[in-house]
């Protein structure tokens, strides 16, 4: 799971019959600097996700890709690639200085 800022939705003129009525969002990931900045920018590449929690332009969310994106579809198929799976409501990053994980070397 990656997360990403809702940047636009997206409208299909020909309806694929599996995705007729769901909601089509453009998602720009976040990378750790991102994150880190918090300025509300994302340098990822954008991607469209399906969205059924109503995310809104500007929102932070969570996105499933891969063949897991297709599972709130099951027992149906769809081509689906990418599915919002939550909407960060809040985000808490340890600071720099913050020591991580020790090896098992310095146990």
């Amino acid at each position: 799971m990656r997360l990403g800022i809702v940047r636009g939705h997206v409208v299909l003129s020909p309806v694929i019959p599996e995705l007729k009525g769901v909601r089509l969002v453009v998602v720009e990931p976040l990378s750790r600097e991102d994150l880190q900045v918090a300025n509300g920018k994302a340098s990822g590449k954008a991607l469209v996700a399906v969205d059924r929690l109503g995310a809104a332009v500007g929102q932070m969310v969570g996105v499933t890709e891969g063949r897991e994106a297709a599972n709130p579809f099951w027992p149906e198929r769809a081509p689906v690639d990418a599915y919002c799976a939550l909407i960060v409501k809040h985000l808490a990053l340890p600071s720099s200085q913050t020591p991580g994980p020790r090896s098992e070397a310095q146990q």
